[in-house]
């Protein structure tokens, strides 16, 4: 079995890597990590700099999960690529023709704290507005993707569920 795991090191991205130990570790699955680093959109020194630094940290980041899966004895290797998210997970599964892609609901995470009522109801107006406007990664390969698409979910309670 080839999976495709769409992985950003972000919080959600590592509970999609625990989902994928858990769930299909026992079948031992050559597992792809796939990491888009978008441009920053400017064409400044600075960007340069921002952008390598983004790049450093997702290829190192990507890196340490498929040390992980290694450990665990799954083959792993990872799959740089830079660009628009959706297209090039897109590109990724046309080329290398996983069995499935497996990804995480994205999310915007509030932190805990007095605050935190109201970061969850600008967070939520912020992705209703971003799925109006962009889509979400995952919606657009749900549409497109020609492989079995799995989208964990990121919630705190299926946090938990996947780390038991």
């Amino acid at each position: 079995m080839k999976i495709m795991l769409a992985y950003d090191n972000s919080r959600n991205a590592r509970i999609s890597l625990d989902f994928v130990l858990t769930t299909f570790g026992a079948l031992k699955p050559t597992v792809t990590l796939i990491s888009v680093v978008e441009d920053v959109g400017s064409s400044t020194a600075g960007a340069d700099d921002l952008f390598r630094e983004q790049y450093e940290a997702q290829k190192a980041g990507a890196e340490t999960a498929a040390s992980k899966l290694v450990a665990a004895g799954l083959p792993a290797k990872v799959l740089l690529a830079e660009g628009d998210a959706r297209k090039m997970i897109l590109r990724a599964t046309e080329e290398k023709k996983p069995d499935l892609l497996v990804m995480a609901r994205h999310s915007h995470q509030p932190d805990a704290g007095p605050l935190g009522f109201i970061a969850r109801r600008l967070d939520a107006l912020v992705e209703e507005f971003d799925h109006m406007t962009f889509g979400s990664v995952s919606a657009f390969l749900a549409r497109r993707v020609r492989c079995p698409l799995l989208i964990v979910p990121t919630h705190a309670e299926a946090a938990a569920q996947a780390a038991e």
